[in-house]
């Protein structure tokens, strides 16, 4: 692959996260792709922002526009997979690729009820508490280099209310009739809550495959940020060429 055929990568952060979530597939991927990962509405950098589904695909959008080579391939990961999915139903065209990673599972029925009062529950809990607790929950379970570009910029709390209220109730495998690109399901294996749909995800869709990451829970890029971003690698390299 030449450098004019790279095939360009957006990363969709997940829920309360930022674009620092995907800072060591960035590293290891830059000099063979153009990539770039993107604050969602309400996150990080854009956390005055109000969130919706709109906004955010507006942005991945703009992000592929960006780097300037054509339709990419788009990363997402939970929260990120299903406005990933958003993305493709709404910019077809900008679109070469898709990995859902960690969002593989319907957000409609009774799936959807405990994610619904997590949803009540975390207005009421004050967000300096929630950022000790996370912060101290990734620094136990993850090395520095990992997420230390999350902490830095902060978790999202204040958004998810409104975020999962939009994306709950909305996606399921009948998404995947308006993605027009082949398609990675790229779950963690011990992520067993958002792989409960993955096997109708992948029947809905003509060309789609599913990966799974060894030993990995849903925090698969960084329960294990070598096997994961491979995975990207090699789904970025089999890729068709544009035209």
């Amino acid at each position: 692959m030449t450098a004019a055929d790279a095939v360009p990568i957006v990363f969709v952060h997940g829920t309360r996260f930022s674009a620092g979530q995907w800072s060591m597939q960035l590293a290891a991927l830059q000099d063979e792709f153009p990539v770039l990962a993107v604050d969602l509405p309400g996150h990080a950098k854009r956390s005055a922002e109000p969130w919706s589904l709109n906004s955010a695909t507006e942005i991945i959008a703009s992000a592929v526009d960006s780097l300037g080579h054509g339709p990419a391939l788009v990363v997402g990961h939970s929260l990120g997979g299903y406005a990933s999915l958003e993305f493709a139903r709404r910019h077809p065209k900008r679109l070469r690729g898709l990995v859902l990673a960690g969002a593989s599972a319907s957000t409609r029925g009774l799936w959807a009820t405990p994610y619904r009062w997590v949803a009540r529950l975390v207005p009421r809990i004050p967000a300096d508490r929630l950022t000790q607790w996370h912060d101290r929950f990734l620094r136990r379970l993850y090395p520095p280099e990992v997420v230390e570009a999350t902490i830095r910029s902060g978790y999202a709390f204040h958004t998810l209310p409104a975020a999962w209220d939009e994306v709950l109730g909305r996606f399921d495998a009948d998404s995947m009739r308006f993605v027009q690109a082949p398609v990675l399901i790229l779950n963690g294996e011990r992520d067993p809550a958002f792989r409960s749909g993955e096997a109708e995800f992948a029947r809905a869709h003509p060309d789609a495959r599913i990966e799974l990451v060894p030993r990995a829970r849903h925090l698969a890029n960084f329960d294990a940020p070598d096997a994961f971003t491979d995975a990207v690698r090699r789904f970025a390299r089999e890729l068709p060429a544009v035209g």
